[in-house]
């Protein structure tokens, strides 16, 4: 799929002023809901300020890329305007932005808009390509130069494609962000063309929507100087185990290449360890980030049962009997069947997301012990209560977060104090033992 087959002309409007954040979003909503590829707006917007509230999408150079997957997306889309007098859009940079996408992701994902996205965000990297489309003058040039850039990208990664493979990485890199749509190939876009510039080859591995892209071998991890990890969600660690890694938000690749792969060459970047017991790394990452990096990770695997459970709802109310008055939405075997599998998927929304955080905290020990703090959250079931029969509310949301944490951080513990035990024992302790004791 191609940008401009995502990009209507409907949803392009230049020479924009707008005073705020909210009125910059507000028009860009709008302009999606023009090229009719929308079902709820406020939906939308929903997932749109869900998604400001994790970090900006203003990555700063003054682009801003607001985006959201969600039910209410009916086909993938595009939404653009340029804002010559720039509006301060709370970016990462302190810049004011000028250059707007809007990206509209359908909730059940799919691949191929996603690879064009992943384009886009790469072509917004190059400074002579923003400022022609700053400058042009109607929607048909704006679409017309996003062809013919398109065009030219194709033919430069088809004469990549028939090109040796390069081997002898220097430096490798994962990025990855909570919704992998574009901060993660933005940051993979950056590193690289910084590896190439600076004279010290770099692969970088996406974790996007669509899976991991790229990935690194053991081979390229063996004989690198180092690995930087610019993602805000978990990642794969255990195979650099004994390397030189920087760990970092994904806007550090995307702003600030040169200086991540300068520390890995001067030898700056602490070593990681890995071991059966605990994921550790020697980093300066602080308490928040990591309180971040583990929430982050147990609602990236919750949303998609969300999406799941609110699309199978929405099902059974199109297809039920209008006149079903208070059984609106369950009255026919169909719209029953629908309506039961949605609710099976949102309860167990709060599972997975404890079940996840506490897998980040304390790796794959911690996901049975998290997973059943999810469950007592949901029940309202308690060591005085099991049977959930004096509640008169559930701990909903904020109990599952709680339990993900607690369980997470107890399993560490004990794995710590099991640590003594027989070495013949290794392989039952993360079995019986945590899940009991906890």
């Amino acid at each position: 799929m191609k940008i401009t087959e995502l990009l209507d002309l409907n949803g392009i409007e230049l020479n924009v002023s707008v005073s705020s954040k909210d009125e910059a979003i507000n028009k860009l909503i709008d302009l999606m809901c023009a090229t009719g590829k929308i079902s709820d707006k406020d939906a939308y917007k929903e997932g749109i300020l869900a998604r400001e509230a994790l970090t900006s999408t203003g990555i700063g150079e003054g682009i801003a890329i607001p985006h959201a997957q969600v039910a209410a997306v009916k086909a993938p889309g595009l939404a653009a305007m340029t804002v010559p007098d720039g509006v301060d859009y709370e970016s990462l940079d302190g810049q004011p932005a000028h250059l707007f996408f809007m990206i509209a992701a359908p909730a059940d994902g799919g691949s191929t808009h996603l690879q064009a996205l992943a384009k886009l965000s790469a072509l917004l990297m190059d400074e002579g390509f923003r400022k022609d489309l700053l400058n042009a003058k109607t929607p048909e040039e704006f679409l017309s130069m996003i062809d013919k850039k398109e065009a030219e990208k194709d033919a430069e990664e088809a004469k990549e494609a028939e090109a040796p493979v390069t081997t002898g990485y220097k430096v490798l890199a994962v990025t990855a962000c909570p919704t992998g749509i574009a901060h993660t190939f933005m940051a993979a876009e950056n590193l690289t063309k910084a590896g190439e510039k600076l004279g010290y080859p770099l692969k970088a591995e996406t974790n996007g929507s669509e899976g991991i892209g790229n990935a690194l071998t053991a081979d390229e991890i063996k004989a690198c100087d180092g690995i930087i990890v610019a993602a805000d969600k978990n990642v794969e660690m255990a195979r650099f185990d004994g390397k030189p890694v920087l760990i970092v938000p994904v806007t550090e690749g995307i702003r600030h290449p040169e200086e991540l792969i300068n520390k890995i060459k001067n030898g700056e970047a602490p070593i990681y360890h890995a071991s059966a017991d605990a994921k550790e790394a020697v980093s300066s990452e602080s308490a928040g980030r990591s309180f971040y990096k583990h929430l982050m990770n147990g609602v990236s695997h919750m949303l998609p049962f969300v999406v799941a459970g609110g699309i199978m709802i929405a099902i059974s109310f199109l297809v039920d009997d209008k006149s079903a008055g208070a059984k609106f939405g369950s009255s026919t075997p169909l719209a029953a069947w629908f309506n039961n599998m949605g609710n099976v998927s949102f309860g167990m929304m709060l599972p997975i997301l404890s079940g996840f955080i506490a897998m980040s905290i304390a790796d794959r020990p911690g996901l049975a012990v998290g997973f059943a703090g999810g469950l007592l959250a949901k029940s309202g079931a308690t060591f005085l209560d099991p049977s959930a029969a004096k509640v008169a509310a559930t701990p909903g949301f904020l109990g599952a977060l709680l339990y993900g944490f607690v369980a997470g951080y107890i399993v560490l513990l004990l794995k710590k104090v099991f640590k003594g035990l027989p070495k013949s024992l290794d392989g039952v302790k993360p079995i019986p033992f945590v899940p009991f004791f906890y």
